[in-house]
């Protein structure tokens, strides 16, 4: 299995996050790909939520959207799949999922006070922990 992550390249906070995820040990390889791009918009016609949401797309056609999409990043990183399981569990779940949409729709603040992350760039494939894959 591999995941694209489709972020909003325009937002510094989305930037800073892709960053964060590229520096994590993954167990699942992780592509980042720029979520208004016109090539996603045409392989990812049904969903609208492009450029407005962070999107999650498995290499099997499953999507996840929102507060699901990050939940599925941190499933992908070693240090955090816990974690993901923690959030997901229906006593969290609704905290989890309040917490994600605070931070989405003050993105634009939040990203003018941390700033522009250190490197940017139109798409990039993950490095994977080799432990992890047994290499």
């Amino acid at each position: 299995m591999e995941l694209t992550v489709y972020y909003d390249v325009h937002c510094a906070l989305c930037r800073r996050c892709r960053e964060w995820l590229e520096a994590q040990a993954t167990l699942v390889p992780l592509r980042f790909a720029e979520a208004d791009a016109e090539q996603a918009r045409q392989l990812l016609p049904q969903l609208p939520w492009l450029g407005t949401e962070l999107v999650v797309v498995a290499d099997d056609g499953s999507a996840w959207i929102g507060p699901a999409a990050f939940i599925v990043c941190l499933w992908a990183t070693e240090r955090y799949r816990d974690w993901s399981w923690r959030l997901s569990k229906p006593m969290v779940a609704p905290t989890a999922e309040a917490f994600f949409h605070l931070v989405s729709s003050n993105r634009d603040r939040l990203g003018r006070r941390i700033g522009p992350p250190r490197c940017t760039g139109d798409t990039c494939v993950h490095r994977l922990d080799p432990a992890a894959t047994g290499s």
